[in-house]
């Protein structure tokens, strides 16, 4: 099988992209008890699909360091047989797209220097080697995006997980058999899906062939000045500013895009550096303030974003919710500011 090797420019750990998976409710992801990555998901040719086996070598002193993935090419159509393997593709498709999702296309040298402000080191020290961790490709994040329109997110991801068991290609991954999520060429043909009203299956067709047009590119979306890739994203059926945002920056894989209409970053935000309640609601003092992060905008927000995302349940043990935001920090925005933020800022301390 075509072996394919990823030298991250920068910190970076695969133990902890794992780690986010198996929290992260759109990637339905179940690890194995190894330090295996295995992932199954259309390529970005529209037809095909692809398997990943990913590992990463530890170098001098527990140090992670290359990623090495074994990658296996597939129709995109379900056949009962298993077929061969395209290495002209692996190095086509296969290699850039992983190292998209990875985040491992984006040179990560600069971004420890983000350091100088105390709460990116706290992050940084919590989550060490961390890079976002994109949905397969902008054609995913749409689809996800339809989806969960209105429903709750465990709800959405059922209903993606059978989409992709009813009538995606079943992959053999590393001991495994995964079910990638039906290719553009697939899923514009199913006239219904379990679970979905007709709009947003007639929006699923939609966005399918806007993948086949190349509306959906990763490199050229990324290509573009953010607002009009965004305003291009923003034009297709059922994607509003909130979905476009989430397209570029989680599905093409954009490093530097503040999100504007992500209300949960802006809530870490506020509690993270202890803004006032109108300041929090100002989307523009906001974006200042990721000024600072420059040109790694939307890592900062992603990390910002997991730690939130840690400390709003409350079924975990207030031990395990211990904020790295500077206690001082939080519990000014909780003496000061509305119930919403007060109690966000009461979970990041572990309280």
């Amino acid at each position: 099988m075509p072996t394919v090797s990823l030298t991250p420019t920068g910190p970076f750990s695969l133990a902890s992209s794992v780690r986010f998976l198996m929290s992260f409710t759109p990637a339905s992801y179940h690890h194995a008890p190894d330090d295996i990555l295995r992932l199954a998901f259309p390529a970005d040719d529209a037809t095909s699909v692809l398997g990943a086996t990913v590992r990463q070598e530890m170098g001098a002193g527990g140090v992670p360091g290359r990623v090495q993935a074994e990658l296996s090419t597939h129709p995109g159509t379900p056949a009962p047989e298993e077929p061969a393997t395209a290495e002209p593709a692996i190095d086509k498709v296969g290699r850039p797209q992983l190292a998209r999702i990875l985040s491992l296309d984006v040179d990560g040298s600069g971004f420890p220097a983000l350091g100088t402000d105390p709460v990116m080191a706290a992050l940084m020290a919590r989550y060490p080697g961390l890079r976002p961790v994109c949905f397969h490709s902008p054609y995913e994040a749409a689809a996800w995006a339809v989806i969960g329109n209105r429903i709750r997110k465990t709800q959405a991801a059922a209903v993606k997980a059978r989409i992709a068991r009813a009538y995606g290609q079943r992959i053999h991954v590393s001991g495994q058999v995964l079910p990638a999520f039906p290719t553009p060429a697939v899923l514009r043909t199913l006239p219904h899906l379990p679970g979905l009203p007709d709009l947003k299956v007639q929006r699923l067709h939609a966005l399918a062939e806007a993948a086949l047009g190349g509306q959906l590119d990763a490199t050229r979306l990324r290509s573009l000045p953010a607002d009009y890739a965004l305003a291009e994203l923003r034009a297709l059926p059922g994607i509003g500013p909130f979905s476009a945002e989430l397209i570029l920056i989680r599905g093409a894989g954009h490093p530097d895009v503040f999100p504007r209409h992500e209300p949960r970053v802006h809530q870490a935000i506020a509690a993270a550096y202890g803004l006032s309640a109108a300041a929090a609601a100002d989307v523009t003092q906001l974006s200042r303030i990721a000024d600072r992060w420059k040109p790694y905008r939307s890592w900062a927000a992603f990390l910002l974003r997991v730690r939130l995302g840690e400390a709003l349940p409350r079924s975990v043990a207030p031990q395990q919710r211990s904020s790295h935001f500077p206690t001082a920090t939080v519990r000014n925005l909780s003496e000061r500011h509305g119930s919403n933020l007060r109690s966000t800022a009461q979970l990041m301390l572990g309280q």
